[in-house]
This record gives C-alpha cells, structure tokens and sequence, in this order.
C-alpha cells in the first residue's frame, strides 16, 4: 500500500473534501482524486461518499482511518527519534514563534547562534497559531504562556513585563493620564472584545482600531494614534516611543522555549535552545524592569 495515498487519505478525511485537501498538502484536485481511486481499488471498498458539498467517511473509511493514523504517529514519531541520533549539532531545525518576537527577540540570539553553530540552518514559523509539536509541524516553539501543555518538554525562562508607550508628541497633546482614569487618552486595540482595557491602569481610556502584531500597535503608536500596551523588551526598542510616565511595569506571560520530548537527544536542537535559554537569561534585565 502507497503511503502516499494514506497521507491523501488522512488529508482528506480531515479537511471534509477533495479540493480543500488538495490545497492543505499544495497537490492537485486530480492527484488527491487517483491518490483515493488508487486506494479503493487496492482495498477493494469504497473509502468515501462524495457529493457536492464534501466527502464523508463510510464504515470502511472509518477503518482504515483509524489504522492510518496510527501509521502516522509511528512514523512522525521514528523521525523524531532519528533526528536525534546526530553526533555533531548540525542540520536544520524548524523554530515557531510569533511574528512580533521574530525581530525584536529573536534576531540577536540568531546572529550568535549563527556565529557559534554555522553548520545548523534555522528555518523560522512566524506565526500567532500554536504550532502542533507532536504533529511535528515545527521542532521547537518560542511562547509567551502563562502554562503549557502537558505532552510537551518546556522550558520556563523568565516573566516579562508589559508597559505602555506613547510618542512624547502623543503624551503632550493629551497630557500624561492619570492611574485609575485616563479618559482623554486611547489605547491602541489588540483584541476584539475591550474587557482588558477595564483591568489595566487607565480604564477610562478609549480604544482606537483593533490591530493584531505588536509591531503593528508600536508603529501605530510612534505616530501619535494612541498608547501600545506591549512588552517592555519591545516597546523599548522602539526610539520613537517612551514609557508613559508614573506606570511602574506589570509582571504579564512567561517565556517559554518548547518542544517534543523525542528531540531532547538531538544535538541541533538541544544546542539551539542552550543557546537561547542562555542568551536571555545573561540579558535579564531587558525582559522584567
């Protein structure tokens, strides 16, 4: 049996159709289509009920779905295994992490990794969705959590802070807010709903827009639209913002450096989070006052 059309398989039972599966694994509708075609005629049962609005399993789909994932468990799990049967630290490893980190975290640790691990390629996910470790979309995972799941080996670096920051052109047409108020002022949105806005130090504040990268709020604050409530490591970064005056910075998530626990033994893997762990933890300082 042709693993490649189990993994067509399996894309296809989860995505609900022929064409939606076809964009998940980037083939196309007419590979998926013989990838199931092969199939039924090896096992000899029809796999699927097709009609215009999608697929559904039948009883035989059910079975061999069943047997398929457990295939892919396996597999997934052996090139873990494997992965880290490396003598030297050296290969390419995949590193997930938000799009806002990827800068103002990230970049310096890669320039040092770099200099000190020529022989590894660091592949980066920016992305804000949770990248699935045991599914191995990604091999280690920067997180700011409060917690982390229990299937994953993590390691709690530090509690940053938050702050806010605003442009000092901002900070003198509105005056700097007063704690428990700051009805003349904004806060620059990152959510949908406004109930963070209630616990923060200026509840009275308006919210304008709704953006969702924290580069995107510090760039909206630099130009005077509001304050960004962001992390001091990276609010400080930007030199046209200050921290607003008489707000002591509020302890927020953990820094947390994530992966499967089949990758403990890899060499690549274990020598890119000792260097991150390390690197932070020397600049603590930049990340709690």
């Amino acid at each position: 049996m042709d693993w490649d059309h189990l993994r067509l398989f399996l894309a296809t039972a989860r995505a609900g159709s022929l064409r939606a599966a076809a964009d998940e694994q980037k083939v196309s509708h007419a590979t998926i289509r013989r990838a199931l075609d092969g199939l039924e005629q090896t096992l000899g049962t029809t796999l699927f009920e097709r009609s215009p609005g999608g697929v559904a399993l039948t009883g035989s789909g059910e079975v061999l779905l069943r047997h398929a994932q457990s295939m892919e468990g396996e597999t997934r799990q052996i090139a873990r295994r494997l992965s880290g049967l490396d003598a030297a630290p050296r290969g390419r490893i995949r590193v997930s992490l938000p799009p806002s980190f990827a800068l103002g975290f990230l970049a310096p640790i890669l320039a040092s990794f770099t200099e000190a691990y020529p022989e590894i390629t660091v592949e980066i996910i920016a992305t804000n969705r949770i990248s699935n470790l045991t599914r191995h979309e990604a091999d280690i995972s920067i997180r700011a959590a409060h917690t982390v799941e229990d299937d994953v080996v993590g390691r709690r670096l530090l509690r940053y802070v938050v702050g806010a920051f605003a442009s000092p052109a901002y900070l003198e047409q509105v005056g700097v807010p007063e704690l428990g108020d700051g009805h003349k002022a904004h806060w620059i949105g990152w959510g949908r709903d406004g109930e963070w806005v209630s616990q923060s130090p200026y509840p009275r504040a308006g919210i304008r827009h709704v953006l969702p990268e924290i580069f995107m709020q510090l760039e909206a604050a630099a130009q005077g639209i509001g304050m960004a409530w962001v992390p001091c490591f990276l609010g400080d970064q930007e030199p046209r913002l200050v921290r607003v005056p008489g707000l002591q910075p509020v302890p927020d998530r953990s820094l947390w450096l994530l992966l499967h626990g089949d990758l403990r033994g890899s060499a690549r893997v274990r020598a890119f989070v000792d260097h991150a762990a390390k690197a932070v933890l020397a600049d603590r300082e930049r990340y709690t006052t």
